[in-house]
């Protein structure tokens, strides 16, 4: 996994939260389908049964949010890293710097001698 691009760990990872949050999601609605199940009135078992059925809803919502951030956010590396592939490394140019800053320095000494002189 030390040569895999970014990208693809993102989406790893994220199917890895995806799959986690969904199985606690069918457990939390499990359990509440198991309590209405169990409730001695109609109302108090319809009501776990709503709770279910809303668990399920939010943690779908949830997982989908989860998925869309993880795949935008592996989308955008895998284009920057395309980006910075193809971009061309500009060329060093040190040596027209370093050739001009000994002549400003002379030019700047010159003035200098000459304001000294008078």
């Amino acid at each position: 996994m030390a040569d895999a691009d970014l990208d693809v760990v993102i989406r790893q990872l994220a199917r890895q939260l995806h799959t986690g949050l969904m199985t606690r999601a069918k457990e939390r609605r499990d359990r509440f389908n198991g309590l209405a199940a169990k409730a001695k009135g109609k109302e108090t078992g319809d009501r776990f049964k709503m709770m279910a059925k809303a668990t399920m809803e939010q943690a779908t919502a949830a997982a989908k949010r989860l998925q869309m951030s993880a795949d935008n956010v592996a989308d955008s590396y895998a284009r920057s890293m395309r980006l910075a592939a193809s971009t061309p490394v500009a060329a060093k140019v040190e040596k027209k710097a370093n050739g001009e800053k000994p002549a400003k320095k002379a030019a700047k000494a010159k003035k200098a001698k000459a304001k000294k002189a008078k």
